[in-house]
């Protein structure tokens, strides 16, 4: 009940800078002065900071313009996937056969097929390996294929500038090995085939067929699987991080829960329904992928802010949520950030050349979330604005407890 209350007050707040009714006029004030400046403009600044609490709106600008969020983006992303999965949530990446087993030969061909875990590693193929020689097979007479076909095969996104597939993030696909290493000479899934068959001979295997491509027949056995980390160590890296790779596979992966191919655009749709079956504000939110690369996406702070709230105020993804943010001073892409807010500051970084973006949790007071963009944006000024920002919020809170 708290946090519909909450939606209530954020959205009768008034979209320009100004002292909202429950806020502290000095403290509205010292806030609206530390985002000026003469680099960012505040007319693209989009900002909010919330009680945590009682809902009580301590300071508003624009928090209802749809702006770009850079990677803020994340948290959506995360939120959505913990509510939906569970923090416990593992990936699979399963190698089935096709034809038959006589003795120690498996007569046909093995097919890797994965599911979109960003994690996958050479010794998680090895693992597989090894466990298909535990199982008493020696030689395989056919080929070993990668089957990427649970994710579409697109390995970008709409909004994306060329060189952000191999810059901003390795290849997207449902199969991928060690973050696409050795693409584009092979794609991803041809990769991951080719360092199946490498780990089967290294276990003392014959493979008699090359590497290969292709979809796993309805009737194909199940011989071994692999099993991620737990979902809560994967939103870990994704958010404190800003891993753009591990956001988009977890975006196009929640895009196959209703049993269709995994695409941006389906996974987009599935975050947007959570959202709004938590109530949390969606008008002016367009999510076109999951890491906020795209020049497409739009968000508002309000947006942000609610969607903290929500997992802050579920007892099942608290921890993972809360734990998944970097911390000032001490982690991730807050690690040198807010030095003197050391422990005190959580939150979520966001920079690309259209925005500059913050959004966290102070001293589990309060919530926040500042947009600012640009054409480019200038996202040095941006940054020191936003520390400001964060270290009024802050000050704010000492004196107030």
């Amino acid at each position: 009940m708290r946090f519909r209350i909450a939606l209530c007050t954020v959205a009768m707040a008034a979209t320009a800078v100004g002292s909202p009714p429950a806020a502290s006029g000095d403290l509205a004030s010292r806030l609206q002065k530390s985002l000026r400046s003469p680099y960012v403009s505040l007319a693209q600044t989009s900002a909010l900071a919330v009680d945590m609490r009682t809902g009580t709106v301590l300071f508003g600008h624009n928090q209802n313009v749809s702006v770009h969020p850079a990677s803020n983006e994340k948290l959506p992303v995360s939120w959505a996937a913990l509510t939906r999965l569970g923090p416990g949530y593992r990936f699979t990446t399963s190698v089935l056969g096709t034809g038959q087993r006589m003795g120690s030969v498996w007569k046909g061909d093995l097919y890797l097929r994965g599911n979109g875990d960003p994690t996958l590693t050479t010794a998680d193929i090895g693992r597989l390996a090894a466990s298909l020689r535990a199982s008493g097979i020696r030689s395989v007479t056919g080929r070993v294929r990668g089957d990427e076909t649970v994710f579409d095969r697109r390995r970008g996104g709409d909004g994306w500038k060329k060189y952000f597939v191999g810059g901003e993030t390795p290849p997207l696909s449902a199969l991928v090995v060690d973050r696409a290493k050795g693409w584009p000479a092979l794609s991803p899934p041809l990769l991951a085939a080719r360092a199946l068959r490498d780990a089967l001979v290294a276990h003392g295997m014959a493979v008699t067929g090359r590497p290969g491509l292709g979809r796993a027949p309805t009737g194909a056995v199940v011989l071994a699987t692999d099993r991620s980390a737990s979902l809560s160590v994967i939103v870990r890296t994704m958010n404190r991080d800003s891993d753009n790779f591990t956001a988009e596979m977890l975006l196009k992966h929640l895009g196959t829960l209703d049993g269709q191919v995994g695409t941006s655009a389906r996974g987009a749709r599935t975050v947007l329904a959570e959202m709004a079956a938590a109530r949390i504000p969606i008008a002016g939110v367009r999510l076109v992928d999951g890491s906020g690369l795209s020049s497409l996406d739009r968000i508002t702070a309000e947006t942000l802010v609610a969607v903290i709230r929500a997992g802050l105020e579920n007892p099942r993804i608290r921890n993972a949520f809360v734990g998944s943010l970097a911390v000032a001073g001490r982690s991730g892409t807050l690690r040198t950030r807010l030095p003197t807010l050391a422990g005190v500051v959580r939150g979520k970084t966001g920079t690309t050349n259209l925005a500059c973006s913050l959004s966290g949790i102070v001293n589990d007071s309060v919530v926040f979330a500042v947009l600012q963009n640009g054409s480019p944006v200038a996202f040095w000024p941006a940054r020191t604005a936003q520390d400001r920002f964060v270290t009024a919020l802050a000050r704010s809170v000492a004196q107030a407890g």
